[in-house]
């Protein structure tokens, strides 16, 4: 067979195999393609339940009494006889300032009463002595009223030196600086050998505080208040349980939720106009001494129950242009995009007003996979409720 013939049937045999591939292909094309399976999304089913709204502030704790422990006189400090940090008693000796200068002092007026005594029983005899010469005309009345007037100017002198007398013992008193409670006493702002009582030296010494139970300090803003205060007067059963049976919680710096509840104890009469807040006051009983004046806790306050509330996932909402939504999925399986109206965050939850429905089942994971109107496979999810330490 010559080379002509032998690049003939090359050339037909590669036009063939061209033409076999070609058709393969457009048989593949004309068969039908099997549509993609549902995407597989996590549901979440609402339910109605009874919702307590809480609001949280930030605190600072107060002894029940925060006594300062004054040097009410000048003077050079002798002693100091506690332990920073421990308990002591009403009526425990806590400082010592020297009081040689007071017992002078003492001595003085002591001196000066005895001097205003003399002078009271030298005036009364002479007023004894002269009566008697008066009535028998024997002195003049004037000579009398003098005496008389001396008797009464020594009786006054006496008083008087009593009273300074009375005085100077309590100056020398406050040399010796005793408990007023029972409490914790603080860290000692002066030691042995410093001046007290007068400033730039130290005037307050000490604080003693009574922490059986402890006042928390917060504020509120003004629409904060206004809010609940508008909720309590149309509300007289919330107003009740508030006076009656509050639930105040406390979470300390380290996410613990201190075991006892708290109860309302003060609310201010006005609001700061520098601030537009106003002071309000709880207190807890502290019978373990865990809480010490000084600390920062938060306090939860429920300020409302909302009866046969909606819950939705907090990772359930997305934000498209300002608008809530949430995606339902119906009972065959198609998704609706919904918008909805949210209440306050409660927990890893949101409150919603208006939008989803109890028993209505919601999207929880796998939001990228979805839009409206699509079909998917949903599986239903139980989501735990995480406490948050504020709203």
């Amino acid at each position: 067979m010559d080379m002509r013939n032998k690049f003939s049937i090359i050339s037909l045999v590669i036009v063939f195999f061209f033409i076999g591939t070609a058709c393969d292909k457009l048989e593949e094309k004309k068969a039908p393609q099997a549509p993609p399976p549902p995407p597989e999304v996590d549901v979440y089913e609402t339910h109605a339940e009874d919702i307590p709204i809480y609001n949280t502030f930030v605190g600072q704790v107060y002894g029940v009494k925060d006594i300062n422990i004054r040097a009410r006189v000048q003077g050079f400090l002798k002693g100091i006889h506690f332990k920073e940090g421990f308990p002591v008693k009403e009526g425990d000796l806590l400082y010592v300032i020297e009081s040689q200068p007071f017992e002078a002092e003492v001595a003085s007026k002591r001196g000066l009463l005895a001097e205003a005594n003399t002078n009271l029983v030298k005036t009364k005899r002479e007023l004894e002595r002269y009566r008697p010469l008066a009535e028998q005309k024997a002195i003049s009345q004037s000579d009398l009223d003098g005496a008389v007037a001396a008797y009464e100017a020594a009786k006054a002198s006496v008083d008087a030196a009593k009273a300074n007398l009375r005085a100077a013992k309590i100056q020398m008193g406050y040399t010796r600086i005793y408990s007023p409670i029972d409490g914790i006493i603080g860290k000692t702002q002066a030691k042995v050998g410093d001046f007290v009582g007068q400033d730039p030296n130290p005037v307050i010494l000490n604080t003693v505080s009574n922490t059986t139970s402890v006042l928390v300090e917060f504020f509120l803003t003004e629409s904060m208040y206004l809010s609940i205060a508008r909720h309590m007067v149309a509300n007289k059963s919330a107003r009740a349980e508030m006076t009656q049976k509050p639930d105040i919680r406390l979470i300390l710096a380290d996410g613990y939720e201190y075991p006892l509840k708290g109860k309302p104890n003060f609310l201010d009469r006005q609001m700061d106009p520098a601030t537009g807040a106003i002071l309000f006051q709880v207190s807890f009983p502290n019978p373990d001494n865990l809480l010490r004046p000084g600390q920062f806790a938060k306090v939860k306050i429920r300020v409302a129950v909302v009866k046969d509330g909606v819950l939705v996932p907090q990772r359930s909402v997305s934000d498209l242009q300002g608008r809530k939504r949430v995606f339902v999925v119906d009972d065959q399986n198609t998704v609706r995009e919904r918008q909805v109206t949210l209440g306050p965050p409660v927990d890893n939850f949101y409150l919603v007003k208006k939008g989803v429905e109890a028993g209505e089942k919601v999207v929880y994971e796998g939001l990228q996979k979805v839009s409206d109107g699509r079909t998917v496979k949903a599986t239903q999810v139980q989501v735990e409720r995480i406490t948050q330490d504020e709203n």
